[in-house]
């Protein structure tokens, strides 16, 4: 009786070690992460899968935030039927630039005419850094286009299963022929599949 309960006991200590491994594993994609919306519901990124997203950093009374919510919005309407979304997280790291709670935000948004999806506030950089940002700029699980954030509106591409393809400059006019050929070139590759 007694080696039946020490190897029901080593097992337990196995599969808890083999347990706590993966939970330390980093994920593999963006995908892998949950997040809440600016209502405060989880949402999790997995449910994109299929989809083209663009991920951006926002900010409510930036110098760019005008152009680039303008352009983001109409970049969206223009491709949301070809399986396109972006993701926006609104973030305060960049000259408090985004000071609003998630109910004003979202007041702002729709003033905008934002149709894309509104996440709650995170920080992007720093000690606090959200985990989805802290893969998108580190080496070690972006290597391609890790660093930090540089502004707002600084923009990730990713594709249909999840992997980073792109990264654009705050500036980056999201209808301009660098982001928008990006975007159009990501769309075809699972439409050419088809």
């Amino acid at each position: 009786m007694r080696a039946i309960i020490n190897s029901t006991s080593l097992a337990v200590c196995v599969l808890g070690a083999v347990m706590l491994y993966a939970e330390d594993k980093p994920p593999a994609s963006p995908l892998n992460f949950k997040v809440k919306d600016i209502d405060g519901k989880e949402v999790a990124l997995g449910a994109f899968k299929g989809k083209v997203l663009l991920v951006v950093n926002v900010a409510s009374i930036c110098g760019l935030t005008n152009k680039q919510y303008a352009g983001l919005a109409s970049l969206h309407e223009k491709l949301k039927d070809r399986g396109f979304e972006i993701l926006a997280f609104p973030a305060n790291d960049f000259g408090k630039q985004e000071p609003g709670t998630e109910k004003e935000i979202k007041e702002f948004c729709s003033k905008k005419n934002v149709a894309f999806k509104l996440f709650s506030k995170i920080s992007v950089k720093g000690d606090d850094i959200h985990p989805l940002y802290k893969f998108l700029t580190q080496k070690e699980t972006n290597p391609k286009f890790a660093g930090d954030i540089r502004w707002n509106f600084d923009k990730f591409l990713l594709d249909r299963d999840g992997n980073v393809i792109g990264r654009f400059e705050p500036r980056a006019d999201p209808l301009g022929k660098e982001v928008s050929e990006a975007v159009e070139q990501a769309l075809k590759e699972k439409e050419a599949a088809k």
